[in-house]
């Protein structure tokens, strides 16, 4: 090797090390927090909360997008609240103090009430499916409710019923959850609008299995549909024993009985007898829902459940905002997202000033060979 040539050799390494530090330097890391249910009887719906986080992520990390000069790098911090209060507040310290800004979940409401105090106090973005009104009553700045509502449910299954199965007689049976006294809440009022008659209303925990008390005493009242608020490992046995009791009506829910789970638990009881109401549309029948879920099938090698796409689409929402601020800071991406709107795969997504989606669809399905299939969009 000559001189010459060692000497190129030499400010040549030099050039690249330079330049790889360069790249490195204009790199900026994200971190995203993720919490909902990875244990437990709901760890179905939390791990499909988190993929749709994390496919949103893989996808923003390959296209490189450039926000300040830099090119940002997504990281994904996901934890376990255990659909928890307790335990969702502690998540949520540990996250804020961890450093995080945005943040994805909770699933649950009972968790997403308390811990929304904790991201609000610590100037972080937090974005939830839980449904409870009260979630977004409290008046923190940068909450999104990325789905429809309890109010919105809740009242258009009691417009359901009355109008579509043309019933007179329906019952109530909550699991006391945040959620589930919510939402069946909302739906016995609208009932009652509906001019329908309430002949019992009955509650739970959303730890039970054995509902066949509850359910022989509302069998003897003859409702000709029962409205479940609260979660799907509820859901599925609570058909069964209807079955097993041959009461005869159909059990109507929120979105967290839309789920495939309740088809697995649940088994043939569920089928023309779970009736649910999810908020957006069906993939299957929106223009991009086919391809995002064959990408989903092909990363995950599963099905994407109720709130996937929802996620998915309000992280690319953010991240498009941040482009259009050149900005990285909460306060500056929640501005944008309030004056502006998001076409997701889901849905469209434009946000009040409480943070509740201004228009929130509503899909009711029945279940069918174990999966639910929609009826319709209100």
């Amino acid at each position: 090797m000559t001189q010459k040539t060692g000497l190129m050799i030499s400010v040549t390494l030099a050039t690249l090390t330079l330049l790889s530090a360069t790249a490195l330097a204009q790199e900026q890391r994200v971190a995203i927090g993720h919490t909902g249910p990875l244990s437990g009887p709901n760890a179905f719906a939390g791990k499909d909360n988190e993929s749709g986080v994390r496919l949103a992520i893989e996808e923003l990390n390959v296209k490189k997008i450039m926000v300040g000069g830099k090119v940002l790098k997504f990281d994904l911090v996901s934890e376990d609240d255990q659909c928890d209060a307790r335990t969702g507040v502690s998540v949520a310290q540990k996250l804020i103090d961890s450093g995080i800004q945005y943040v994805m979940g909770p699933y649950c409401s009972g968790v997403a009430i308390p811990a929304s105090r904790v991201y609000s106090e610590g100037g972080a973005m937090l974005s939830t499916v839980a449904t409870n009104p009260k979630v977004t009553e409290s008046g923190y700045k940068n909450l999104f409710r990325i789905t429809a509502g309890d109010t919105q449910i809740g009242s258009n299954m009691a417009a359901y019923a009355a109008k579509v199965l043309k019933v007179t007689q329906v019952a109530v049976i909550d699991d006391r959850t945040a959620y589930g006294q919510g939402v069946a809440e909302q739906f016995a009022k609208d009932a009652k609008k509906q001019g329908l008659t309430l002949v019992g209303q009955e509650f739970t925990t959303d730890k039970s299995t054995d509902f066949l008390s509850i359910l022989t005493s509302l069998k003897a009242r003859q409702p000709q549909a029962i409205f479940f608020g609260g979660y799907a490992p509820q859901a599925a046995p609570m058909a069964r024993q209807m079955k097993q009791l041959g009461l005869p009506a159909k059990l109507l829910g929120g979105d967290t009985l839309c789920s495939v789970e309740v088809g697995k638990l649940g088994g043939d009881a569920v089928n023309d007898t779970v009736i649910c109401a999810q908020g957006g549309s069906m993939l299957t029948k929106v223009a991009d829902g086919p391809a995002f879920m064959a990408k989903y099938k092909a990363r995950f090698n599963r099905d994407p459940d109720v709130y996937a796409a929802s996620f998915y689409d309000q992280m690319m929402f953010i991240a498009e905002s941040m482009q259009k601020t050149q900005s990285v800071q909460p306060d500056k991406v929640g501005a944008q997202m309030y004056q502006s709107s998001y076409q997701g795969v889901a849905t469209t997504y434009s946000y009040d000033d409480k943070g509740n989606l201004k228009q929130a669809p509503i899909t009711v399905q029945i279940f069918r060979n174990g999966l639910p299939v929609p009826l319709g969009s209100y």
